[in-house]
């Protein structure tokens, strides 16, 4: 230790906090003037309940027409439930979230028939549909369809980690275990840990879903 900025923290007798105080006073002082100090990191909190705007009465006719004008890709999150059997649905929902550590997410409807059996397989695996898999994303999307009913006679094999479903002819995938679960109004907001991913094709582009139907790239 500098034998100055021991004298400072000598005459602190203020303990601890003393101390801390004395060397950052040193550390400005033997520094310069021309070191700036480190910038206080961000303090982050929630809205308070008394700080929020009151609910909008939107209606959910014209919310779903506005927001589909928002153009997404198009995916089937499946798992290998517990019984062994492939579960999945569609998803235009998903995206990525996070490098470090690597994590994707995703919105399911809290009253999924799938995601529960999703959820007890504690993995899942992301296939992002290329342009050709329209019919294939139908399939994936009519709810209430059993596991068996929506892989009846679709190609998969199983993901080298978690042994979930990559459906064959995707664009890509992406291999993950179930990281958080966060309640968002009448849907889940999933997020994944990626362990294993992978591009499989590169003569196609993807499947797009906008306004209600599905369409593709032009150039």
């Amino acid at each position: 230790m500098d034998i100055r900025l021991r004298d400072h923290l000598c005459e602190d007798p203020m303990g601890h906090e003393g101390m801390a105080v004395a060397a950052v006073r040193y550390l400005r002082t033997a520094a310069g003037p021309s070191a700036p100090l480190p910038a206080p990191a961000p303090v982050l909190r929630a809205v308070g309940p008394d700080e929020r705007l009151p609910d909008a009465a939107a209606d959910p006719r014209v919310l779903r027409s506005v927001l589909g004008h928002f153009c997404t890709g198009v995916t089937v999150v499946s798992a290998l439930a517990r019984d062994g059997a492939p579960v999945g649905f569609a998803c235009q929902s998903f995206s990525s979230l996070s490098l470090d550590p690597p994590l994707v997410s995703f919105n399911v409807a809290r009253s999924s028939a799938s995601w529960p059996r999703i959820a007890h397989a504690g993995h899942f695996c992301v296939n992002v549909l290329a342009a050709d898999q329209g019919d294939l994303c139908r399939t994936f999307a009519v709810s209430g369809a059993t596991g068996a009913d929506k892989f009846a006679g679709v190609d998969w094999s199983p993901a080298d980690v978690t042994g979930s479903p990559r459906i064959a002819g995707a664009l890509a995938w992406i291999d993950c275990t179930i990281h958080a679960v966060h309640v968002g109004g009448d849907h889940l907001i999933v997020l994944g840990r990626v362990c294993d991913l992978s591009v499989e094709r590169s003569d196609s582009g993807p499947l797009l879903f906008y306004r209600g139907g599905f369409g593709g790239l032009t150039p």
